[in-house]
């Protein structure tokens, strides 16, 4: 994306300051596992969904994941700005500002840490437009389509407003709680644990910081194979966004969207979708439990 500064649009921000991870985000690409892409796209979608409603834009324009805020950047042409996820200090040319806010020509957005949660979401009014890759301009960090992660002195490109920015439905922030409780479905593969039921109705697990956008680590509850099954692989079969995948080690990883398409490691359940926003929240040593259905 640094090449586009050869050419620069009339419509662009351009990147002063990354922090920890800032990635161009939409909706996503699903549709594509038989081809071995994951569905990449926003962790947390309602926040990104929000964020464009905000500035006017369609919900599935692509806008910018943050991972622990720290980005700075420049406004070369008027345009609306929201922040959503988290509670998030947001300064204008160095003054806090309520969300969306109207940036000039020259203005300079701070979007500072959030006080809970891992992952903020800023969506500008246009949306980024950056080429779209398999129908989607997400970055997936697996796969490497989409864009890289951004740099200092990239320069985004900005799409033609198509709507009026509003406040109308303007949310709490979100708040991410010190322990997070998610429902899990069983299966398909939890005959090979002992008493999978209970094991995840009473297991404790925190957030590891070994976590990314492939899958949440967890550290705590080894979950205990069958005796018929210690010591076996299985060969590779097809997985989806919210698998809860057991490794040898019986640390639980629960996939999010970055996640490979196949893998040989029992899946004891699946968290369903509505649920994983949360989890794409969750800070290291974030209390986690399961809520499981069979």
């Amino acid at each position: 994306m640094t090449a586009l500064d050869q050419a620069r649009p009339a419509r662009s921000v351009t990147v002063l300051r990354t922090g920890p991870q800032a990635l161009v985000q939409d909706l996503g690409r699903p549709g594509h596992a038989h081809l071995g892409v994951p569905p990449s796209g926003a962790l947390d979608p309602p926040s990104l969904r929000l964020a464009n409603r905000l500035v006017g834009n369609p919900e599935d324009a692509a806008g910018l994941e943050l991972l622990l805020g720290g980005l700075v950047l420049r406004a070369a042409a008027s345009c609306t700005v929201a922040v959503t996820g988290p509670s998030t200090p947001t300064l204008v040319n160095g003054r806090l500002r309520d969300c969306p806010t109207h940036l000039r020509p020259g203005d300079e957005l701070t979007v500072g840490t959030p006080r809970t949660g891992l992952r903020c979401y800023l969506a500008i009014s246009g949306g980024i437009a950056v080429p779209a890759e398999l129908g989607s301009r997400a970055a997936d960090l697996l796969s490497g389509l989409g864009p890289p992660p951004l740099r200092p002195g990239d320069v985004l490109p900005l799409g033609p407003p198509t709507g009026v920015p509003t406040g109308a439905d303007v949310l709490p922030p979100l708040r991410v709680a010190d322990e997070v409780v998610v429902p899990i479905l069983l299966g398909p593969r939890d005959d090979w644990f002992d008493d999978p039921l209970g094991q995840l109705r009473t297991g404790r697990w925190s957030a590891s910081e070994r976590s990314n956008r492939v899958g949440l680590r967890l550290d705590g509850t080894a979950l205990a194979r069958t005796a018929a099954h210690r010591g076996r692989e299985l060969p590779s079969e097809g997985l989806v966004t919210g698998a809860v995948q057991v490794p040898a080690d019986g640390r639980p990883v629960v996939f999010l969207a970055d996640h490979p398409t196949t893998g040989g490691y029992p899946v004891v359940g699946v968290v369903p979708p509505d649920a994983l926003p949360l989890l794409g929240q969750a800070r290291p040593g974030t209390r986690v439990r399961f809520r499981p259905h069979g």
